[in-house]
């Protein structure tokens, strides 16, 4: 049996093989690493699906012709493998660019495609080319990937391979930008899911979905509720027909499905293309996909502008991507579905007429009940300083109070930045799960506390639908003390330092 660091050792092996290679960036070696861990753990799968079909005597349609099943061209003892290594200096770059990745990338294509098929074309469609730079690494990195042999029926080495390829993902956007930005922190991915605790049955979406982190984790939760009680039925339930996303960019599109799939969901219901726009890319796996969601847990882009395209589908007009997102997710759900999403701090109490009219339709048709304020530098792992809000509330019914929780490093946190009970999170001192421990040991009563406290309707509305989060019950931490008294301390400490001084000097005679 594989054990999680086993499964995080070969795949940082295969990282700093790919590191080594003609990659540009970690973009282009996460998407390589993506879609050949897919078809390594595809070929297992379908030979051991074939062998039980054929015990019983049906016949088994595998997904892939078999010159390019991953046991002929990549397993080292396979015949296509064998007769490429043999073969011009480059012959296995050559095949894998001139013949495996345009079959791959057409399967979607053929009139009676299955589900499997549309998938593995779907995670090649942005790959032109493997990035490696010559047959040595390319084989070396198949070997490794031979190794890995999570037997997909297992759920154990599954999680555990899954949870090693969301740790790249992690590390990738603690240090590249070009993939952090599409990184949320795992830690507030783990409580929004939990705090919102979506059941089976019910329907989750992503509308920008990014790497599938929220998708992923609540297939996780949804998985591990049921625990040993799960039937057959309702594993397929989750595989199939529980979580629906949109993402937009490319690459970012076919690791969201290879993720998703490494976690067990194995048809990732993943539109590609512009949500705010409508814009289609690609919408061939989200066949049958409900209009409107159960549960909807997502963090659009912070800092985004959108053109003139995207705000005509919304009622209420701005260039600000996240307005629009917020929109979208209260169209998006169903009346009495929930929602746990993550807005940048401004997005709150900014005076636009658009930031006010989206905050009141958000209070009109939603309860907004909780809000959840974390201090700077929460997002420091993504790439990001901004300080964000995490906003829960339900489709249906007006809000009559929100709840606010702040959530910050305590007074005496080493590492932590800032100073007494304005402390912030940092790279010395980040944000762990234990942060929201008393959020929620309080969730369910929603009571008062130094950290917590509740505002109505009404007051909202007096403030013109502001709802910045500020801490009433905050201790007060200002230094009063005038000048003439902060000059008498110091010189009362200096008299205090010479007399000291005075008597070790003449201890030392």
């Amino acid at each position: 049996m594989e054990t999680p660091d086993s499964f995080n050792d070969k795949i940082w092996a295969i990282c700093d093989i790919m590191r080594r290679s003609n990659y540009s960036g970690a973009m282009g070696y996460i998407a390589d690493l993506t879609w050949l861990l897919f078809l390594r753990l595809l070929d297992d799968h379908e030979q051991a699906e074939a062998e039980g079909r054929e015990a019983l005597g049906i016949p088994h349609r595998y997904s892939l012709e078999p010159r390019y099943r991953w046991s002929n061209w990549a397993a080292p003892d396979g015949p296509l493998r064998r007769e490429l290594e043999t073969g011009p200096r480059n012959a296995m770059i050559d095949f894998v660019d001139a013949q495996l990745l345009p079959y791959l990338r057409t399967l979607h294509a053929t009139a009676d495609a299955s589900d499997a098929q549309r998938t593995i074309s779907q995670i090649v469609s942005g790959i032109d080319a493997i990035g490696m730079d010559g047959n040595k690494n390319l084989l070396d990195t198949l070997d490794l990937l031979w190794e890995i042999r999570a037997d997909r029926s297992d759920t154990a080495s599954v999680f555990a391979l899954s949870q090693a390829y969301e740790g790249l993902l992690l590390e990738m956007g603690q240090t590249n930008k070009d993939i952090g930005q599409f990184f949320t922190s795992r830690m507030v991915v783990s409580a929004i899911v939990r705090a919102i605790d979506p059941k089976l049955g019910e329907t989750v979406y992503d509308p920008c979905c990014g790497t599938g982190g929220f998708l992923a984790r609540a297939y996780d939760y949804m998985r591990r509720e049921r625990g040993d009680r799960i039937t057959g039925p309702e594993l397929d339930q989750l595989a199939t027909d529980t979580f629906y996303g949109r993402e937009k960019a490319d690459l970012v599109y076919a690791i969201a499905l290879g993720n998703l799939v490494l976690h067990g969901i194995e048809q990732p219901n993943i539109w590609h293309g512009n949500t705010l726009t409508g814009n289609e890319s690609y919408s061939g796996l989200y066949h049958d996909a409900p209009q409107l969601f159960d549960v909807i847990l997502t963090n659009p882009p912070f800092g985004g502008k959108e053109g003139a395209d995207a705000q005509q589908r919304f009622t209420i007009r701005s260039r600000e991507t996240q307005l629009l997102f917020l929109q979208e997710v209260i169209d998006s759900l169903k009346d009495g579905g929930r929602a746990g999403i993550v807005i940048d701090e401004g997005t709150l109490f900014k005076n636009t007429n658009a930031h006010r009219q989206v905050r009141q339709k958000l209070l009109d048709e939603c309860d907004l009940y909780c809000v959840v304020s974390l201090a700077g530098g929460a997002f420091t792992s993504a790439g990001t300083g901004v300080k964000t809000n995490l906003l829960f509330f339900k489709k249906g019914s007006p809000t009559e109070n929100i709840w606010y929780y702040e959530i910050a490093p305590p007074a005496d946190a080493v590492g932590a930045g800032g100073s007494g009970n304005q402390r912030t999170f940092n790279k010395s001192y980040p944000l762990k799960l234990e942060h929201f421990d008393h959020f929620f040991e309080l969730l369910p009563s929603r009571a008062d506390s130094e950290r917590s406290w509740s505002v109505s309707i009404e007051e909202i509305e007096s403030r013109d639908y502001d709802l910045n989060a500020v801490n009433p019950n905050r201790p007060d931490t200002t230094d009063t003390r005038t000048p003439s008294e902060l000059l008498d301390e110091i010189e009362s400490h200096s008299r205090d330092l010479e007399d000291a001084l005075a008597d070790l000097r003449q201890a030392l005679g």
